[in-house]
């Protein structure tokens, strides 16, 4: 089992199917639909790979440097329909790995996953 793996999605369709691509990739996953516990998900289970919606959560810059600067050793995989975040200029430059389009490519995914495993 690889991982550990945190999916942050307000959608639980669309969680749960995040999660089940990732754990036939034998990766373990969490899932969360809010950001309320993220935090502390992160650090009671040392999560390394966070792969957040964009469009379903109320995500801003200031999240995501309090994420990092709480959890340098994260990496955070950014998931959106939109091809343009301007209010995530800050984010995108400094704390997102990548930003994956909706709907996800699972070999995308998986690609993507394994690289930031490799970091």
């Amino acid at each position: 089992m690889q991982g550990p793996i945190v999916v942050v999605d307000g959608d639980e369709a669309q969680c749960r199917n995040l999660c089940d691509v990732l754990e036939r990739d034998h990766y373990s996953t969490t899932a969360l639909h809010s950001l309320l516990n993220l935090e502390e998900e992160i650090r009671e289970t040392g999560r390394r790979v966070v792969i957040l919606d964009l469009d379903t959560l109320p995500v801003n810059n200031r999240l995501f440097r309090t994420l990092r600067r709480t959890n340098p050793g994260v990496c955070i995989l950014g998931l959106s329909s939109r091809s343009f975040h301007p209010e995530l200029e800050e984010a995108m430059s400094k704390y997102i790995h990548a930003c994956l389009a909706k709907p996800v490519d699972d070999e995308e995914l998986i690609f993507w996953v394994k690289s930031l495993g490799d970091l």
